[in-house]
């Protein structure tokens, strides 16, 4: 029976492997000299505790450094090929799955239209069917699955991997880890999307060097992930981030939200409050070039084609966008005098309009933010544009992997 003393010898060794792992997979390529300076470990341990990853298979060495004084030293860093990691984006009107390496790169993907009509059990299964076929593909390239990551709008229990609500999708209690689990006996772990999207921005993109953030994820609906002092911030009962309903508006008629209140604040910054601005100028009868656009394309009006409007200079598809930017800045405004983050990023699908939206949202925060406060703040694009969450649920795996190395599981 192991003592007190021995288990508490486990945990350090734990800690002290993440912690090695991490600073590989953050300042790569790195000696163990650098390694031992910025872990403050002894050379020794460190030099144990890389052996043990490069068992795991987790990293590999890679070049020397001969620069300095003394014995060329071996450079260490990931190794892509650890193993294959699947994610699961949810979407309100399509799924999408993929397949990367551990370093992050994404090797493989298909994404597949839904209807919010279906039956959640329709969607699930064709769901697995891409499941299993990037399953069957990383085992074509000799890499075994280390994890299936799924990224989904609403409330999630990550403990249980149970998404309790998502108000877009009108799911209730659906036990995602489970079903996934039962059907190809991988580890799988759940996230909200804009919970994945910020790790994804932490791990891979523009928010590696930033200790507080905010990622606002705004597509159908709204969310956010908060970064504070370095970690992510779930809150009292894991929900926090559900900023798109909050309140922002109060008027005579308060647009009704899918989650059952009024006047919340994705109901006008979301995708679909962009082409209800621009409809409500077409049935007005403004000169657009949109209509002969959607003729053209044989398409409904939708976020892409109203961006091409607005890229060839049609100034009612701008005027919406810009109206839409404003909405946007005054919940973000409210984001940033209550955290003061270093960083706001937005992501998700209505980033593909980010250069439109950013200009009003940020003269919108500078108005409605303490004068001392809004220069501090820097507000930018995602890295993963519209697939952020998307490559959330990849990162989501990767980063159990960098905080539990040595649980590991190939299947």
């Amino acid at each position: 029976m192991p003592t007190q003393n021995s288990a508490d010898q486990a945990m350090v060794r734990e800690l002290n492997i993440s912690l090695v792992l991490r600073l590989i997979h953050n300042e790569a390529p790195i000696s163990r000299a650098q390694l031992a300076q910025k872990t403050g470990l002894n050379k020794s341990t460190v030099s144990s505790l890389v052996e043990s990853l490069l068992k795991l298979k987790l990293i590999h060495e890679t070049g020397i450094n001969s620069t300095g004084a003394g014995r060329p030293a071996r450079l260490l860093e990931i190794n892509e090929n650890a193993g294959g990691i699947v994610g699961v984006q949810f979407g309100v009107d399509h799924i999408t799955v993929a397949l990367s390496d551990f370093s992050g790169k994404t090797l493989w993907f298909r994404n597949k239209a839904t209807d919010m009509q279906d039956e959640k059990e329709k969607t699930l299964q064709q769901t697995l069917e891409l499941v299993h076929e990037a399953i069957a593909i990383s085992k074509k390239k000799n890499l075994d699955v280390l994890g299936i990551g799924i990224a989904t709008p609403g409330t999630v229990n990550i403990d249980e991997g149970l998404l309790i609500f998502a108000p877009n999708l009108q799911w209730h209690n659906v036990p995602l880890r489970n079903f996934f689990k039962e059907h190809t006996d991988i580890n799988v772990f759940v996230e909200n999307d804009a919970n994945a999207a910020a790790i994804a921005e932490k791990l891979f993109g523009v928010a590696r060097e930033s200790e507080d953030f905010v990622f606002i994820f705004a597509g159908v609906g709204i969310g956010c992930g908060l970064f504070l002092d370095g970690n992510l911030y779930r809150g009292n009962i894991g929900y926090a981030g559900e900023v798109g309903h909050s309140p922002i508006m109060a008027e005579p008629f308060e647009a009704p939200c899918h989650c059952g209140n009024t006047g919340c604040w994705e109901t006008y910054a979301n995708q679909h409050a962009i082409i209800r601005r621009v409809q409500s100028r077409l049935d007005a009868r403004r000169d657009s070039i949109i209509p002969a656009l959607m003729k053209k394309r044989n398409a409904p009006l939708s976020i892409p084609l109203i961006k091409e409007a607005a890229d060839q200079g049609d100034s009612e598809a701008i005027e919406a966008l810009q109206e839409t930017g404003v909405a946007m800045g005054l919940g973000i405004a409210t984001l940033a005098s209550i955290l003061n983050p270093e960083k706001i990023i937005l992501g998700g699908p209505l980033s593909v309009v980010g250069d439109y939206l950013l200009p009003t949202t940020k003269a919108v925060i500078n108005k409605r933010s303490l004068p001392e406060l809004s220069p501090t703040i820097e507000i930018l694009l995602s890295s993963f544009n519209k697939d952020a969450s998307l490559i959330g649920s990849i990162s989501i795996v990767v980063d159990n992997i960098l905080s539990n190395p040595t649980h590991i599981q190939r299947r």
